[in-house]
């Protein structure tokens, strides 16, 4: 599935070929996502101008101008589900099984979606970002100065749950999915099995600088590619060749030489170092 680096390398990869450009035609080849594609998509996109993108989460915002006096728009609401991709494509590139939807752009791009499990959609925000349902009762952006070890502590006080779904709740800080939540808690030295409400506030200052670390190496390399992840200009993610933990069970650990253990914590496959993670 993919994650916060994965979101923001599209973001970063598709936002100089869409930026400012009007959008000249939409094509809907299937319409039955997750959540299914408005019925005014067309009538709405065409002619509107796309603004900056931004995201938010897993989420990809994508503001436009409607053509008229007033300029008034809307932004999408756009999520990539499990499978779900965004590249861009050209002016007479054939859509390959699984493009559902096309974005064509005044200078013959095509915003082109991607979607084998249909998981994904896009949908229009419902007001603002602090008021729509999907988005309000998130938690603060990892890399923002709204994250921090203090955070964390105060969150898990009293917590009996497990320090790795614990990391990996949305309300507590976002997008720090299953890959990324194992290779901070390793960084950091700690057992994903740990009591949340357990581990003191020195110990948090060190994740919430890990999970910094983790997620700014993942996006500098573009993501990680499991199964058939490319970012926005079509490139893999390398992120998944600096992999300490996560996929390795059985494995030598690369700081002590320790097989590697796996558990399952909230469902989740979970990896580590009996050895290093205390």
């Amino acid at each position: 599935m993919p994650e916060l680096p994965e979101v923001e390398t599209t973001r970063r990869g598709i936002a100089p070929h869409v930026e400012g450009r009007e959008i000249t035609e939409v094509i809907v080849r299937q319409s039955r996502l997750r959540v299914p594609v408005p019925a005014d998509l067309v009538e709405r996109l065409v002619g509107a101008r796309i603004g900056v993108l931004s995201r938010r989460a897993k989420y990809l915002l994508v503001p436009f101008s409607s053509p008229g006096p007033d300029g008034m728009g809307a932004t999408l609401l756009w999520h990539l589900g499990m499978s779900g991709s965004l590249r861009i494509a050209r002016l007479g590139e054939l859509p390959k099984k699984h493009d559902h939807l096309d974005l064509v752009l005044d200078d013959g791009a095509i915003l082109r979606y991607h979607d084998p499990r249909r998981f994904g959609f896009v949908d229009w925000l419902a007001g603002t970002d602090e008021s729509d349902p999907r988005l309000a009762r998130l938690g603060p952006e990892p890399l923002s100065d709204a994250f921090d070890g203090e955070r964390l502590f105060a969150r898990s006080r009293g917590r009996r749950l497990a320090v790795k779904p614990f990391l990996m709740d949305n309300a507590v800080v976002v997008g720090v999915g299953n890959i990324y939540a194992a290779e901070a808690l390793f960084l950091a030295g700690i057992d994903p099995r740990r009591a949340a409400g357990r581990i003191s506030r020195e110990r948090y200052d060190a994740l919430a600088a890990a999970v910094r670390e983790v997620l700014a190496a993942a996006i500098t390399q573009g993501g990680t590619t499991l199964r058939d992840f490319v970012g926005g200009t079509g490139e893999p993610g390398y992120f998944a060749q600096r992999l300490n933990v996560y996929g390795r069970d059985g494995q030598p650990c690369r700081r002590c030489g320790a097989e590697l253990r796996l558990v399952t914590l909230g469902q989740r496959a979970s990896v580590f170092c009996g050895s290093c993670q205390t």
